[in-house]
C-alpha cells in the first residue's frame, strides 16, 4: 500500500501565498529590465514553474469548493423532503 503524502500536500497548500509572493518578485525583477539576458531567462523559467504550481493549487482549491457546495446542496435537498 503506498504511503500517504498528506504533510507534503498541506505544506504545498500553505506555501501558495509564498509562491505567489515569489512570483510577484520575479515579475518586478523582469520588468526592471536590469538583469543580464542569461539570468533573466533563468528567472523567467522559475516564474513559469511557479505560475503553473499556483494554477494547479488554485484548480485543486476550486475543485474542493465545488465538491463542498454540491454536498451542501444535496444535504439541503434531503432535509426539505
Amino acid at each position: 500500500m503506498p504511503a500517504k503524502n498528506t504533510p507534503a500536500k498541506k505544506s504545498t497548500s500553505v506555501n501558495f501565498e509564498n509562491q505567489l509572493q515569489e512570483l510577484e518578485s520575479i515579475v518586478e525583477q523582469l520588468e526592471g529590465g536590469e538583469l543580464p539576458l542569461e539570468q533573466a531567462l533563468k528567472v523567467f523559467e522559475k516564474g513559469v514553474k511557479l505560475s503553473r504550481q499556483c494554477q494547479q493549487l488554485l484548480a485543486e482549491a476550486e475543485q474542493k469548493v465545488t465538491i463542498l457546495m454540491d454536498n451542501q446542496e444535496q444535504a439541503f435537498e434531503v432535509a426539505d423532503e
